[in-house]
């Protein structure tokens, strides 16, 4: 007989079996060359899911949302250019670009139709209503015949 060592994180969350990544393969934000990519939130209440991504100092255009097949994938390219001339010989010309990419697998009790988002505070949210008949039922008496 051996003996087993498990870490406190063996049992997988019910999150990462719904919303699944795709290339990050985990929730790391920093993938293998060193990109950064957001942070993101996903809280359940009886009523939606409600996906917040952190992305200060982006607007909402820099922003691209698809479904695609229950995938939702958010998206955002972003490109700075600055060049400056000093008297003299030199010129400094800096430029950044950066760019991530995040998908998500949708559970089947989401309704794919009524998905809205809003870009607040530098926090991406993404409002995804559950069906009616996947939200929680409330208690009532059943009367027998």
């Amino acid at each position: 007989m051996s003996l087993v060592k498990r870490t406190d994180n063996w049992l997988p969350s019910i999150f990462d079996d719904m919303f699944k990544t795709d290339w990050l393969g985990g929730t790391s934000n920093v993938n293998n060359i060193g990109v950064s990519i957001p942070a993101v939130n996903i809280k359940e209440s009886e009523d939606n899911f409600l996906v917040e991504v952190a992305a200060p100092g982006k607007t909402k255009e820099d922003f691209n949302i698809e479904l695609d097949n229950d995938v939702l994938t958010i998206s955002s390219e972003e490109k700075k250019e600055n060049t400056q001339e000093e008297k003299g010989k030199f010129t400094r010309r800096e430029f950044s670009y950066s760019t991530f990419k995040r998908a998500f697998s949708l559970p089947e009790t989401v309704e794919s139709a009524k998905i809205s988002a809003s870009y607040e505070n530098g926090v991406l949210l993404i409002n995804l209503p559950k069906r009616e008949e996947a939200k929680v039922q409330t208690k009532r008496m059943i009367e027998i015949a």
